[in-house]
C-alpha cells in the first residue's frame, strides 16, 4: 500500500485526509493518506526514512521552508517561491530525489477567476506567507495590481492601520491568505475596516473551515461578493494527485 500525506504544524482540522481517504475508497485505490504534524520542516527527512511516502502536500507554515530540501523545482513553484506538493523519485539503491510543485496556483486561479468583474482591477493580499505568494502569482497573470497587507508595513505594502476609506474604495478585491478565522477561532476576522466594504468589493477567503468565515460574513453584510477556499482546496488536491501519478523523468 502506497502512502501519501500532508505535512504541517497543526493538522487536526485538515481537509486533505478526508478528501483523499474518500477518493481512495470510491475509486478502489490501494493507498492511504496520513497527516504528519512536525514542529519544523527539518522533520521531513525522518518522515521519509520511516514512511517512504510517494507524495506529500505541504501546508502552513512550511511552504517556503521545504524548498532547501528539494532537489528540483518545477517552473511555477520556482517563480512563486513556495511549494505545496512534493513528488518522490525513488532509485533502485534506496536513494531518492524530491521535486517541488505549487498546485495552489491552479486551485486558486480556477476558483477565483469566475467571479471577477471589470471593477476588480486592484487587490489587497492579507498575509505574507507561502499561500499569499501563489495568490500574487495568479494576480500577476490576470493583470491585477496588488499590495500586501500585514501587521507592520513591509516594502511598498500597507499595514492594517493604513487602510482607510480611500484605499478601500481603490482596492476592490480583498484576499485573506492568513489563517485568521479558521476553526475553532470562528469569531475572528482580519482587521480591515469593513464599514468601507461595498457591493463593488470581492472578498475571497482561503480559509474553508468554517464554511462561512467571519471575514466572508462581514463582507456579505455590506453587499460584497464573497467566496471561501474550499473549491481552491479541491482544485489543488486534484492537481497534486495528477502530479503524483504523472510519469516523468527527474
Amino acid at each position: 500500500m502506497e502512502t501519501f500525506g500532508l505535512i504541517g504544524k497543526v493538522l487536526v482540522h485538515s481537509f486533505s485526509k478526508r478528501f483523499f481517504t474518500e477518493k481512495f475508497a470510491c475509486e478502489g485505490i490501494d493507498s492511504k493518506y496520513e497527516l504528519f504534524e512536525m514542529p519544523s520542516a527539518d522533520g521531513l527527512k525522518n518522515l521519509i526514512a520511516e514512511k517512504h511516502p510517494m507524495g506529500l502536500n505541504v501546508t502552513i507554515p512550511f511552504k517556503q521552508d521545504v524548498i532547501p530540501f528539494m532537489d528540483k523545482l518545477d517552473e511555477t513553484a520556482a517563480k512563486v517561491g513556495a511549494v505545496n506538493t512534493i513528488k518522490f523519485f525513488y532509485q533502485s539503491d534506496g536513494s531518492y530525489k524530491l521535486m517541488g510543485f505549487n498546485t495552489d496556483v491552479i486551485g486558486f486561479e480556477n476558483s477565483f477567476k469566475p467571479l471577477l468583474k471589470p471593477e476588480h482591477s486592484k487587490a489587497l493580499i492579507l498575509g505574507t506567507g507561502g499561500a499569499s505568494m501563489a495568490v500574487a502569482y495568479v494576480l500577476d497573470k490576470l493583470g491585477l495590481d496588488y499590495k500586501y497587507v500585514s501587521r507592520t508595513r513591509k516594502n511598498d505594502g500597507f499595514s492594517y492601520d493604513d487602510l482607510d476609506a480611500s484605499l478601500m474604495a481603490e482596492y476592490t478585491v480583498i484576499i485573506n491568505c492568513s489563517p485568521v478565522g479558521t476553526f475553532p477561532n470562528v469569531d475572528e476576522a482580519p482587521h480591515i475596516p469593513y464599514q468601507y466594504v461595498t457591493s463593488r468589493h470581492y472578498l475571497y477567503d482561503l480559509v474553508y473551515n468554517p464554511e462561512v468565515t467571519r471575514f466572508c460574513a462581514l463582507g456579505r453584510e455590506h453587499g460584497a461578493v464573497v467566496k471561501n477556499g474550499l473549491e481552491m482546496l479541491h482544485g489543488q488536491a486534484v492537481a497534486s494527485w495528477e502530479i503524483w501519478n504523472r510519469k516523468m523523468d527527474f
